[in-house]
């Protein structure tokens, strides 16, 4: 009898036929859901506008959001569902369902009983509920039918359900019942954390009265005679381990803000990914919006990989190619574009460096530091002020954030702006990853994080100065190096010419070797694709003269990528290698290794070019 009640995916019956129009429109309702959601600080707020999004997909009269209390929990209501949040719910209501026993007549008791989204389309019909007082309940709420969809964390465990409830006989229809489940993605991943934040809550308060308890008895002891001296020093040991719990309880919440941060900007992305993916399955799509779907996909992917650019740069994990040139004749061939990003209102004034000023670091990204420096002034300034920036030579590196300083040379980089300035509460914060006091979807909080990441890896620091009311001024320091030798004569412009040749393919993992080999075979390259560094080598051992490239990933059990390198280097000399790599510690820490990289994710045209240009200079 059970089963009738629960919904099926691969026998729902759509309630009306929709169009990609509504599918759009879907999209942005959901999307407008997520900022709202992501948006609300206040745990109660934040449930009631859970319900309120599911009242508002199902069209429902009714809706409740509620928690799955764990079992054995010493309130007694172990096992049991606890109202979190509800609308349309009289008083009396409120009262009986407060909580809920697994053994009640419900749909969310159905879905506790069977771990899977249970409908009732008619609580008259259900032959279970006949003469209990639950069905007299609903009919005094005036409810008549129900679905209710389970909470689930991220690695399965059941948190809570949330609930629509109809005044009339009603079957959701499969529309209502996809949005519901994207919905109910999001609000377990927001319960989950509330969860997890009032938790971490408890335990600081917990820490907190450890630590004023033992203040308290450190004053206690001052008082004492010698005698005591002892008992003051054990006493003082304990007020400095509690003191170091709290220090590690504070790296554990700037983690969860970090984890946090990326869940959030990542479910947005995939989100978009996932919904064009699903409207490019519909058939008979006009191709207009197909190439559009198609379009949002790539931009969105190229969104994620700079996001995760961001992340290396921050974490000082991110794969540098550092050449030498000179910082002064960079900053001046970027000024046109940075004049242009900060906008016509803002002066902008870049004094020449009276000598050349050489670093060896990464071009790219020292121009995106520029960048971000720059929109963070543009932004103090509200597109209206003076920024000035100068480049020059310094004799050392001051002491930045409790870390000595180093004697050069170094090469300081300065922007310097008219903004509102600073508070010490926000300097102290201001390179921390997803931090920022711009309103919301006006700043992701990575810009800062990318330009002291960059700084850290490539040998220098990041310094900066502030008064609020008074503009601030940041100054990126870079080790000095010595002017390179003339350049060797131009190379010759690349003439067109069809891909051909044969690649020996290195990848761990099947799915990505495998697009990896129809990349390369739709370029015109024969393949060959083995699984690990080994096998690289006893294919070559056979018949290595029978390929022109490899083309090898760098994070693999046993041989890595770079070491498979070196080897084929030394034993095969003209074999052109490239490596590929999403993230790698080695190549982080080895930025010399001399072999060209691809950064994964890659598109076809950038393997070509840099298949060709691998070619070249073998």
């Amino acid at each position: 009898m059970l089963d009738a009640f629960y919904a099926d995916p691969s026998k729902r019956v759509s309630g009306r036929a929709t169009t990609s129009d509504d599918d759009l429109a879907d999209i942005e309702f959901l999307h407008g859901i997520s900022v709202e959601l992501i948006g609300e600080h206040d745990r109660l707020e934040l449930y009631g506008k859970i319900v309120d999004a599911a009242v508002s997909i199902t069209r429902s009269q009714f809706g409740t959001m509620q928690l799955l209390c764990p079992q054995g929990d010493p309130s007694g209501h172990g096992g049991e569902l606890q109202l979190l949040a509800y609308r349309g719910l009289p008083p009396e209501a409120v009262a009986f369902w407060g909580w809920v026993t697994p053994s009640a007549h419900s749909s969310c008791t159905l879905a506790l009983r069977s771990g899977r989204r249970a409908v009732i389309p008619d609580y008259e019909d259900w032959d279970e509920i006949a003469g209990t007082e639950d069905l007299q309940a609903f009919r005094r709420t005036g409810i008549r039918a129900a679905q209710t969809t389970p909470l689930r964390s991220r690695d399965g465990s059941l948190l809570g359900m949330i609930s629509t409830h109809w005044s009339q006989a009603h079957n959701p229809s499969e529309r209502d019942l996809r949005l519901l489940d994207i919905l109910a993605r999001q609000a377990a991943d927001l319960l989950e954390r509330t969860i997890a934040e009032e938790a971490l809550r408890a335990r600081e308060r917990e820490l907190a009265s450890t630590v004023t308890a033992l203040r308290a008895a450190e004053g206690e002891l001052r008082q004492l005679n010698e005698t005591l001296e002892t008992h003051v020093q054990e006493r003082t040991n304990a007020l400095l381990a509690a003191e170091g719990q709290v220090r590690q309880m504070q790296k554990l919440e700037a983690i969860g803000q970090l984890t946090g941060g990326v869940a959030h900007d990542f479910n947005n992305l995939l989100t978009v990914i996932r919904s064009s993916a699903e409207l490019l399955r519909r058939p008979s799509l006009p191709e207009a919006k197909r190439e559009r779907y198609l379009d949002a996909i790539a931009e969105t992917a190229d969104r994620a990989a700079k996001l995760t650019a961001q992340l290396l740069a921050f974490a000082r994990r991110q794969t540098l190619k550092p050449t030498t040139f000179d910082v002064g004749a960079r900053i001046a061939s970027v000024a046109d574009m940075l004049g242009a990003i900060v906008g016509g209102r803002i002066r902008l004034t870049v004094e020449p460096s009276l000598a050349p000023c050489f670093v060896e670091a990464d071009a790219s990204q020292f121009e995106t530091a520029l960048v971000n420096m720059a929109v963070n002034a543009r932004d103090a300034m509200d597109g209206d002020g003076d920024l000035v920036i100068r480049a020059y030579e310094a004799a050392s590196l001051p002491a930045l954030r409790g870390q000595g300083g180093h004697e050069g040379p170094f090469v300081a980089v300065s922007i310097t702006d008219t903004g509102s300035g600073m508070s010490p509460r926000v300097l102290d914060q201001i390179f921390e990853p997803f931090f920022t006091t711009k309103d919301v979807g006006k700043g992701t909080g990575l810009g800062l994080s990318q330009v002291f990441g960059f700084a850290k890896q490539s040998g220098g620091d990041v310094d900066v100065e502030s008064l609020e009311g008074e503009g601030s001024t940041f100054t990126l320091y870079l080790p000095q190096v010595d002017a390179p030798a003339e350049a060797a004569a131009a190379d010759a412009v690349e003439t067109a010419a069809d891909e051909h040749g044969a690649i020996l393919i290195v990848e761990d993992n099947a799915e990505v070797g495998d697009f990896a080999r129809q990349l390369l075979e739709d370029l015109g390259y024969e393949t060959c694709l083995v699984a690990n560094g080994q096998r690289a080598i006893a294919v070559l051992e056979e018949r290595g003269d029978a390929f022109d490239y490899v083309f090898t990933d760098v994070v693999m059990p046993g041989i890595s990528g770079l070491e498979l390198a070196r080897r084929i280097r030394s034993r095969w000399p003209g074999l052109p290698v490239v490596l590929t790599s999403g993230y790698s510690q080695v190549l982080a820490d080895d930025a010399h290794h001399g072999f060209p990289v691809l950064q994964k994710p890659y598109a076809i045209g950038e393997l070509g070019r840099m298949l060709r240009s691998a070619r070249r200079s073998s």
